[in-house]
């Protein structure tokens, strides 16, 4: 059997070719902060652009609801139902959320809702 191991298993080395340095370091259309290089258009999803703050203050209160995983998972249900199934629980969720969710024309669908 092998019993130089190391000897049958070493490592080469590719012989180095010497480069010489170049004035520029970064290239000149790199992508990088402050660079006006052209960046791709945002993600979009059913229409409108996803980077856009086009809620309300009520909405916002609603996605920190989401955010919020005390309350158990947020894919595959309502906000309505996961505020009512946290509260047959026991866990406590905030009684704003629902005040919003049953009276306003506030989103029932939760944040991650045909994203994931």
């Amino acid at each position: 059997m092998a019993t130089n191991i190391k000897g049958f298993y070493r490592q080469r080395k590719k012989p180095s070719i010497s480069k010489t340095k170049s004035t520029a370091s970064k290239p000149k259309n790199g992508a990088s902060c402050g660079s006006n290089v052209a960046q791709p258009p945002p993600l979009t999803a059913y229409g409108s652009l996803d980077l856009q703050d086009e809620w309300d203050d009520n909405e916002d209160v609603l996605r920190q609801f989401d955010m919020n995983m005390a309350y158990g998972p947020c894919i595959g249900i309502s906000r309505l139902a996961r505020w009512e199934r946290a509260n047959a629980f026991g866990l406590n969720p905030p009684k704003e959320v629902k005040s919003l969710l049953c009276s306003t024309k506030a989103n029932l669908d939760c944040i991650w809702d045909g994203r994931v």
